[in-house]
């Protein structure tokens, strides 16, 4: 088996495991990617979810590498007309399934198990493509070219992602793979501010935006006693500082915005 077959397969196997345990332990899926408190909690995510929804009205949208569905619900809500959920994890694609099931837009909604390096649509079939954070799993050289590819002129790809600069992070990130909570390659492979020169490569417009330069900090104090006091606090006072340049790489997120050209 060829290298980047095996890394897919290393892949898909730890996210399987993950959401077994998952299955096993609620029965239905978990609500968050976050202990002791939820995304939307978060700046990063509130800015992420503004953009879905000044954005997907009438959209058909790709919920691109949707892990357990996380976000899957959201669009649907929004008035998306269509989501399809695309992941290497079949497990996963079991919790994204009980998700829009239980909200009530199954028959809206379709999941399909995917390489999302090589993504088993058309040309021009999206009018969205939503990025949940699946792009340290990914080769980005052979990602980003394949969602330009399937997303049509005019569309658009809204995204957070871990940004990969902060050294505090990075040696937290590397604890989690030695203790078998991240893969290897997705240790190694978080985005990182070159990756938006890639982007710039296949749209026209690239947008970034930069959260938790220090209130990434409060994290793992969620669930003590005023852990969510303590992460309101420390993201309304970084605030001013987050978009500054030689600062902004340093932030724990990005959200983005990139648009694909429109035909003339």
């Amino acid at each position: 088996m060829p290298l980047t077959e095996e890394r897919k397969q290393k892949e898909m196997e730890h996210y399987d495991k993950q959401a077994e345990r998952e299955l096993q332990k609620s029965g239905g899926g978990w609500k968050g990617d976050f202990e002791g408190f939820e995304p939307q909690e978060l700046s990063s995510y509130r800015h992420f979810y503004k953009l879905l929804r000044e954005n997907v009205s009438g959209k058909k949208v790709l919920d691109y590498g949707c892990g357990n569905g996380i976000h899957s619900v959201y669009p649907l809500e929004q008035g998306a007309r269509e989501l399809i959920g695309v992941d290497i994890s079949v497990q996963s694609l079991r919790l994204a399934e009980e998700k829009v099931r239980q909200a009530g837009f199954r028959e809206k909604a379709k999941f399909l198990q995917m390489d999302c390096e090589k993504l088993e649509f058309p040309d021009d079939s999206f009018d969205i493509v939503m990025d949940g954070g699946t792009f340290s799993s990914l080769d980005l050289s052979k990602a980003i070219p394949e969602i330009a590819r399937v997303l049509r002129p005019g569309g658009m790809l809204i995204g957070i992602e871990t940004l990969g600069h902060n050294p505090v992070a990075n040696w937290n990130r590397e604890r989690n793979r030695q203790t078998g909570k991240r893969t290897h390659w997705a240790a190694d492979h978080i985005f990182q501010m070159k990756d938006f020169d890639l982007a710039e490569k296949y749209f026209e417009k690239v947008d970034g935006y930069f959260f938790h330069l220090i209130s990434f900090f409060s994290f793992p104090f969620a669930k003590k006693p005023g852990g969510k006091i303590l992460l309101q606090i420390t993201q309304t006072l970084e605030h001013p500082f987050e978009q500054l340049p030689f600062i902004r790489r340093f932030c724990f997120k990005t959200v983005f915005l990139f648009q694909k050209k429109r035909k003339v």
